[in-house]
């Protein structure tokens, strides 16, 4: 019985991100007897889903294999958010215009990394980092004194719970199921793998190798925004910091979650039992009254040596 487990686990290691996740959720709940166990579940989906959307495109990235890596999604999350909240301006009417508008930034931060990457021959983990200090000073000048809050609908959907489950999880839920479908049933989504495993042949085989990384980043950025928008909403209104989390966890989830860092291997579900892993930990440490200098500490630690261990984990690069 043991022997399967392990096999089974060796086979599909995105499984211990969701048994990681239980133990913590179990370790805090024994801690409390209970008490606030629906409510640490409720929070820990809401916040979850927001990490799950940013690593949904930086899961892509990453998938191309290594150097590839989007540093640009904090940023890109704190423009989209203000950007979307300007449009919306406090207007149910404006709802719909002001994701469209999130969506088309970043797009255009999308398309901006890419041709820095293309362009300028600029490796991407270079071109990303240096794109995201443009576009977070664009943040801060299009964004400064900005205090609009949401419209009462968007406000009340990315706060909302359906039978006692957030309503942006469910949201989160579709857009994973969409993206796996993109990953393993379209020409674009096995092209990303294919160029993971290795870009030569993938070339040799017509692969647009170039196309297929310029739709990437693009994807990777209009994620991003979309999360920008609904973090907005959620938080009452933007803020020039609140995609500052995203940049370790949006890898993180990627990692923990079964995606190769040496490309040519993802997995969807796995963003979600990594992104409970990463809040259920901080709410742990919390609950057994750690010191916030401490619980840094510990959960760096705990992440690093999550990561090591994911990413010691070797992919099959034919």
């Amino acid at each position: 019985m043991r022997t399967r487990l392990a096999a089974f686990a060796q086979r599909s290691p995105w499984i211990l991100s969701f048994v990681a996740a239980l133990v913590i959720f179990l370790a805090t709940t024994a801690f409390t007897a209970g008490v606030g166990a629906g409510q640490i579940a409720g929070t820990a989906a809401t916040f979850a889903a927001f990490y799950v959307i940013a690593g949904l495109g930086q899961m892509f990235v990453i998938t191309m294999g290594p150097g590839n890596v989007d540093l640009s999604i904090p940023s890109t999350i704190a423009l989209a958010g203000a950007v979307a909240m300007k449009v919306m301006a406090g207007s149910n009417a404006l709802m719909l215009p002001g994701i469209a508008a999130a969506l088309a930034t970043g797009v255009a931060v999308g398309c901006f990394n890419y041709a820095l990457i293309r362009l300028l021959s600029i490796p991407p983990i270079i071109a990303t980092l240096s794109g995201s200090f443009l576009v977070q000073s664009t943040a801060i000048a299009y964004g400064r004194g900005l205090n609009i809050k949401p419209p009462p609908i968007f406000a009340d959907f990315a706060t909302g719970k359906l039978a006692g489950v957030p309503l942006i999880a469910v949201a989160t839920v579709v857009v994973c199921v969409v993206m796996a479908v993109v990953l393993h049933r379209t020409v674009f989504g096995r092209s990303v793998t294919a160029i993971g495993q290795n870009i030569r042949a993938a070339r040799l085989a017509g692969v647009r190798v170039d196309a297929v990384r310029f739709a990437t980043y693009v994807l990777s950025a209009t994620l991003a925004g979309f999360c920008g928008a609904m973090l907005a909403g959620f938080s009452g209104g933007a803020s020039l910091n609140m995609g500052e989390e995203y940049l370790l966890a949006s890898i993180a989830v990627v990692v923990i979650g079964g995606t190769s860092v040496a490309g040519g291997f993802s997995n969807v579900a796995g963003l979600w039992g990594a992104a409970l892993f990463l809040y259920l930990l901080v709410t742990m440490l919390n609950t057994f009254g750690v010191g916030s200098g401490p619980r840094l500490v510990l959960t760096g630690l705990i992440i690093i040596a999550a990561i090591t261990l994911a990413g010691s984990r070797k992919t099959g690069r034919g």
